[in-house]
């Protein structure tokens, strides 16, 4: 299994494979080509299908900032072999000559890979030997120790910086949700209601006030991540 920080990814949302994947892949270009004159984007099939009510094309242009004009493609209809979540980056200088381009997918979870198998730029190693929770509950019985040992034993003491770090994005997530009135952008106007249930979930009696509360806190991620607001990710 790959490492925790794989599976729990802090970013934008609405969407891991659409705006979070985008997002990092942007901020990659762009790193590699910061003195461009301007650069371009196609998006390709699912991605640029429904990329814009996920806002793909919000998070790409916030990446490449007034300073880094960037154009962005649309191809719906075009889908490359490897993923339907295909983009193409190219990078100009000031002659519109073509100085790099790069393709790449959002492959989901925030994931990205350039579909090129075992040389690919994003494969990551295997952090768990084991892969079965009874093979874990087996080494933590012959070891005596506890599931968070084997946890660290894997990944490194590091993790739990990490792991602390998403725990307050996921906090910090729940407070602006049940703070944040109005409507969810959008043509629909739908209207926040994680405020609503939270104010209402606080009078219920003891017995009842948790799981309102409870119910409260997820909506309020929800919408913050229908929102594109800053939360942290894990696939479905």
């Amino acid at each position: 299994m790959k490492s925790l920080k794989e599976l729990y990814k802090i970013g934008k949302g609405p969407s891991s494979s659409h705006t979070m994947g985008p997002q990092l892949a942007s901020k990659i270009f762009l790193e590699k080509y910061p003195d461009a004159h301007h650069h371009e984007v196609v998006l390709y099939g699912s991605l640029a299908a429904t990329g814009k009510g996920h806002l793909t094309d919000v998070v790409i242009q916030e990446v490449f900032g007034k300073e880094h004009p960037v154009e962005i493609i649309w191809e719906p209809n075009v889908f490359l072999p490897f993923h339907p979540n295909g983009m193409l980056f190219k990078a100009y200088n000031a002659q519109h000559e073509l100085i790099g381009d790069w393709t790449v997918y959002s492959v989901g979870g925030g994931a990205l890979s350039e579909g090129r198998g075992e040389e690919d730029l994003f494969n990551t190693k295997e952090v768990y030997d084991l892969n079965s929770l009874t093979e874990i509950m087996e080494w933590c019985e012959a070891k005596g120790r506890g599931y968070w040992e084997y946890v660290e034993a894997c990944e490194g003491s590091d993790i739990w910086d990490y792991l602390m770090e998403a725990w307050k994005v996921m906090k910090d997530a729940v407070e602006r949700g049940i703070n944040h009135e109005g409507a969810l952008p959008g043509p629909l106007n739908l209207r926040r209601k994680a405020p609503t249930y939270f104010v209402r979930a606080s009078g219920y009696k003891k017995s009842l006030q948790t799981r309102g509360l409870v119910y409260a806190y997820a909506l309020a991620v929800s919408e913050e991540n229908a929102s594109g607001g800053k939360i942290v990710t894990a696939p479905t």
